[in-house]
């Protein structure tokens, strides 16, 4: 099974990384569009494809975590899928929302607190976030 597990700081420092190098600069450019500084429809929409595609396509990296050097990966070891992605984001963000957040705070505590380091999402979708390269 998985060892190198990624604890919660480096996947924090990925997500704002992510954030920085990716959504400020969809934002500024909506901005600049639109001239409405409000939640974009298009941005959100932008972000939630490049969540779901980029790792799908990039062995588990999105951009954030190939700077910090942790990927996500599948339990079974097989390859990322759509199928897998859409768990991870779509399913976990509706429990998130279902639960008025109190699922984050639970995910951030078994990140923290659990050996394997996976969260509720991780669960979900099979996955973990991990140190360990591609093969």
């Amino acid at each position: 099974m998985f060892t190198q597990h990624a604890g919660f700081l480096i996947r924090l420092l990925a997500t704002i990384l992510d954030g920085l190098i990716v959504s400020l600069p969809l934002s500024l450019i909506s901005y600049f569009i639109t001239g409405n500084m409000n939640e974009n429809i298009y941005v959100n929409f932008i972000n939630f494809l490049y969540a779901l595609i980029v790792p799908v396509i990039w062995y588990g990296y999105t951009i954030g975590k190939k700077i910090t050097g942790i990927r996500i990966a599948k339990v079974n070891s097989e390859k990322l899928g759509l199928g897998t992605m859409i768990l991870r984001l779509v399913v976990a963000g509706l429990v998130y929302g279902i639960t008025l957040g109190i699922g984050i705070i639970v995910s951030v505590c078994m990140v923290i607190f659990r050996k394997d380091k996976r969260s509720l999402h991780d669960i979900i979708a099979g996955t973990y976030v991990t140190y360990e390269r591609p093969n």
